[in-house]
């Protein structure tokens, strides 16, 4: 064993794949909601709280 770390570097979170098609789902539900839902709605920040990553 070469002088390997225990933990190994990462590269955040951000560089993973499920984070990268959560931050997809959360901008098109935030452009679908702008487009047809009306913001002053519940039904809006409902749709956006739970696209959150």
């Amino acid at each position: 064993m070469p002088d390997e770390p225990l933990i190994p570097e990462h590269g955040g979170y951000r560089r993973l794949r499920s984070f990268q098609v959560a931050q997809l789902v959360y901008d098109l539900t935030v452009r679908f909601c702008g487009r047809f839902v009306d913001r002053r709605s519940r039904t809006y920040d409902q749709m956006v709280q739970a696209a959150r990553p």
